[in-house]
Order: structure tokens, then C-alpha cells, then sequence
């Protein structure tokens, strides 16, 4: 089935069982993963996020209907994802859409260079149990509107010229945009049922705080296991607080779950531990997640990495950011390893 992007919220929002694919292919990568996210949020809390990299599905392709039907050890809902995808998924797409047994969980595809005429483009668009949508880079008037609107669903009604400026601000990032949203309806105290304004001057009251976000989204990308987005944020290391803040507040974030984990470790439940500490309620899911991904023994290990990094940058003979971005990049794809 093909949707467009005035209708694809709906889809996501609400989303119908029925469904078992969710195709975002074409140029606006970073908007894929932002439909990619909300579909995931409106799941709910204690999603169960499962990346499968493409060329196994080309040896394999009879896995994605395994993952797809599979259930959660911890009863969770699950959501599988194959990042940066191509034509080696077809045969995957077509056990999926064509399987008579039930799938249990939804499967999100984000292909940037697959083509509308291609063989799983068009297998997507004619299956009724699949969502295909071609994704493209806003401009100008388009991504205003697209500011606008997302700022709305969250209280947020930007004036003036703070939508075009928050489309600049964000680089053209539909990801990113999100995330500023978010901060900026946090500062303001807006939600859906007490809208607030926001001018330009508000949006530069945001941005002074911006390399400090920065540092700590790259952290909970890293902690979290979200491969595809952590190299992207490590390169922007020169341009914000640099490599050895960020190691010292991994090494500190390591730390805070290391001592979580133990008391799972000791016999309490992640819920339990989650409430005792009175952990943010915006950070409980990614809290959850981290103590199931992470045991004790691993989280030791990195601690200690996270460590011997910083030591090295403070070197004389330091290979520099690479050394951190190397860190960064094996730390979050082990983790994404374990699912």
C-alpha cells in the first residue's frame, strides 16, 4: 500500500496490527528514522527494538519472518529494523508479506537508495498488508510547514519566522527537529491541552544549550545500541564539547547503570529499580532497555575502556577524536548485537 506524507502520521500514530511492513525508502534518510521512531512510540513503553543488517537477509531471508513472528522473552512488544537497506532484502520482503502464519511484530525497512521502480518498492506498494512511502528532503515553504506542524503536536506554535529558522537550526534534519522540538515544549511548558508561542528569541534561548545536548544524546545513542545514528553524532565531535567530556560523562553514565544493574543482579526488577531511583520519566524506556542490554560483566568492560580512552586522549602521542569515535561506534554495535 503507498502512502504520502500527509497521511503516514495517521498510519503511525494508530498503528494497525494488520500491518507487517513499513517501507521508508528514498533520499531523506534521517526523515525514515524519524517515522522509524514515532511508530515506535506510539508501541509504547518497553519496546523491544531488533536491527537486522541487510546482507543477512541475503543468505537468509527466511529470518525476518522468524524475528517477525517471534515473541519477547520479557513479554514486550518487539519491533524489527534493517537500516540502510537495498534489493537484497526482496526474497526477506516477500516471505514476509506473503507468509499465512500471523506476525506478531511489525518490521520497519529504511532504504534511502532504493528506487520507486525497483522489484521491492513495488512488491511493498501492492501488498495490503504493507505501508511503502518515498521520503524526500523538504524545502523552503515545505519544511517551514513541516517545523510548524510537528512544533504543534506538541503544544508548540512557532511564529513569525521560528519555523523556517528551526528547519535551519536543525540542519534539515528531520531527527534532530524532533529532539529540538521536544526541548523546546520543555522549556515552555506546552502540551497538547496548554499550547504556547515560541518566537526566534525563544529558539535562541534553546541553542545556547545546544552543544550540552549534544554530548549527552551522543551518550544515550551510544548506550542504547543505535548503531546507524552514533557515527553520524561522533563525527560532530569537533564542532561541539569535544572527545574527553564526552568520555568522562559515558564513563559516569556507565557507572549510574553499572550500580542498577547490580541491584537486578541482586534480585529486584528492572521496573523496581527504575522506580526506586525515581528515574525521569522521559528516560524510563531507554533506562529499561539499557538494564536488559547490558549485564554487569559488559558494563564493567566498557567503564574500563571508556577509561583507558580518556588516558589516551590525554596522551601526547593520541590518535585524537578517532580514538573516541572508534569507541563509540564498537561499544554501540556490540550492544545492538544482542538485540
Amino acid at each position: 500500500m503507498k502512502t504520502n506524507a500527509g497521511s503516514i502520521q495517521r498510519h503511525l500514530d494508530r498503528p494497525d496490527p494488520d500491518i507487517r511492513l513499513y517501507l521508508f525508502h528514498g533520499p531523506d534518510e534521517a526523515g525514515a528514522h524519524g517515522y522509524a521512531a514515532r511508530l515506535a512510540a506510539a508501541m509504547g513503553d518497553g519496546l523491544e527494538r531488533v536491527d537486522i543488517e541487510p546482507a543477512a537477509l541475503r543468505s537468509e531471508p527466511g529470518r525476518l519472518i522468524d524475528e517477525a513472528a517471534a515473541l519477547s522473552l520479557f513479554g514486550d512488544r518487539r519491533l524489527i529494523r534493517i537500516s540502510a537497506a537495498g534489493e537484497e532484502c526482496f526474497e526477506a520482503v516477500k516471505l514476509l508479506t506473503s507468509a499465512a502464519q500471523p506476525m506478531a511484530n511489525p518490521v520497519v525497512i529504511i532504504a534511502p537508495g532504493l528506487k520507486g521502480s525497483g522489484r521491492t518498492v513495488k512488491l511493498a506498494v501492492t501488498a495490503s498488508n504493507a505501508i511503502s512511502l518515498a521520503c524526500y528532503v523538504p524545502e523552503g515553504a515545505e519544511a517551514a510547514r513541516l517545523a510548524a506542524t510537528m512544533a504543534r503536536d506538541t503544544g508548540v506554535r512557532l511564529t513569525g519566522d521560528a519555523p523556517g529558522r528551526l528547519w535551519e537550526l536543525c540542519g534539515g534534519d528531520r531527527a534532530v527537529l524532533a529532539r529540538e522540538i521536544e526541548k523546546l515544549a520543555l522549556f515552555l511548558d506546552a502540551a497538547s491541552d496548554r499550547p504556547r508561542e515560541a518566537d526566534i528569541a525563544a529558539l535562541e534561548a534553546i541553542a545556547a544549550d545546544r552543544e550540552e545536548a549534544q554530548l549527552f544524546e551522543t551518550i544515550a545513542l551510544i548506550v542504547d545500541g543505535d548503531s546507524a545514528a552514533v557515527g553520524d553524532a561522533l563525527r560532530t565531535l569537533d564542532d561541539g564539547p569535544g572527545p574527553v567530556p564526552l568520555l568522562r560523562q559515558l564513563a559516569k553514565k556507565l557507572v549510574t547503570l553499572a550500580a542498577l544493574r547490580a541491584e537486578v543482579d541482586g534480585g529486584a526488577t528492572i521496573a523496581d529499580v527504575i522506580e526506586r531511583h525515581r528515574i525521569f520519566f522521559k528516560e524510563k524506556p531507554a533506562t529499561s532497555r539499557a538494564l536488559r542490554r547490558w549485564d554487569s560483566a559488559r558494563l564493567v568492560q566498557a567503564i574500563d575502556r571508556v577509561r583507558q580512552s580518556e588516558r589516551q586522549m590525554m596522551s601526547s602521542d593520541s590518535a585524537g577524536d578517532i580514538v573516541t569515535r572508534h569507541l563509540g561506534v564498537r561499544l554501540a554495535d556490540s550492544i545492538a548485537r544482542r538485540g
